[in-house]
């Protein structure tokens, strides 16, 4: 009996899916908005801009079975956009890991995750029911641990590739600043140095001058285009950079000595970054030394006499 009321619930929940799957696809439930409608007559193509070249729609998993499930998913991120908790603050990490999802597509990511954990929690314990190994409170704990699990699992993603992407870019930044110094020293403006450096580089902190840039041709300040990257980034070493930028550019200080005073200032912390990691190195070289090597000349060093000693010679 048990069995039959199982398979009764995965039948009505599967039924259930699938009307509210047919409703949600119907053309009353998604009918285009304002926005959607005037926008093809506003976009202009003739701008040669970045920031009003029109992106390519994003690609649907799964194929037929995909775009089926697409009205549903978006009604889902809709929804999740009003229930959502500090979205600024959400949207500052995805800006600092350069993602391209929105806040409620990334909370919808994280329920998806949660589902998928309360999921396999609900194998594992139908294998338990089976085997007659089933207690109901630890079902119960363990589809929700899992789920719990799932849905952090999402934002420890999210943070590593924050620090990923942050070490990238501490790499590329002793680089970066020598030529931005360089082009100065040239005679190039502070934008006219982000801009040729952006041209000619490539990797993270090339995403965040093109960024900066086309701030400044949508017609916000550079100045103002540079504390938005320094607040996006959250690296000391390029706030500091950026900083010293926008004072010199406010009290008409000479930017190219500026700029030479940033470069050396970042090439003296690389080289501290350096050291610093050479000393760590060293301390880890030392532990197969200590536990490999030496313990290795002793055995070959005490061994043959205790060999002698055993045979009495």
């Amino acid at each position: 009996m048990s069995v039959t009321i199982t398979w009764a619930v995965i039948a009505g929940l599967g039924l259930g899916l699938g009307l509210l799957v047919v409703v949600s696809s119907l053309p009353v439930m998604n009918r285009p908005r304002f926005v959607d409608r005037i926008s093809p007559a506003l976009r202009s193509t003739g701008v040669g801009v970045g920031l009003f070249t029109p992106t390519a729609p994003p690609l649907v998993p799964l194929g037929a079975v995909g775009r089926i499930f697409t009205p549903l998913l978006k009604a889902a991120m809709v929804r999740l956009d009003r229930f959502s908790l500090d979205v600024a603050a959400l949207q500052r990490r995805l800006d600092q890991a350069d993602s391209r999802n929105a806040p409620s597509e990334f909370r919808l990511q994280q329920v998806a995750m949660g589902a998928a954990g309360a999921v396999l929690g609900a194998a594992i314990n139908l294998v338990a029911f089976v085997s007659g190994q089933f207690h109901g409170a630890v079902a119960v704990l363990s589809v929700t641990v899992l789920a719990v699990l799932g849905f952090a699992l999402r934002d420890n993603l999210l943070s590593s590739q924050i620090r990923r992407r942050q070490r990238r870019m501490l790499s590329e930044f002793p680089t970066v600043a020598e030529m931005i110094a360089l082009a100065v020293s040239a005679g190039e403006s502070a934008p006219g140095a982000f801009e040729r450096v952006s041209r000619v580089s490539r990797g993270e902190l090339n995403v965040e001058l093109t960024r900066v840039l086309r701030q400044t041709q949508a017609g916000t300040s550079f100045s103002h285009a540079l504390k938005t990257m320094s607040w996006r980034v959250q690296s000391p070493p390029i706030s500091r950079f950026l900083e010293g930028i926008i004072v010199a550019m406010e009290r008409g200080t000479p930017l190219a000595d500026v700029m030479r005073a940033q470069a050396q200032d970042v090439r003296d912390l690389s080289k501290r970054d350096l050291m610093e990691t050479a000393g760590k190195k060293e301390i880890s070289m030392l532990v197969p030394l200590v536990f490999g090597v030496l313990p290795l000349t002793v055995i070959f060093a005490v061994y043959p006499g205790l060999e002698l000693l055993s045979i009495g010679v």
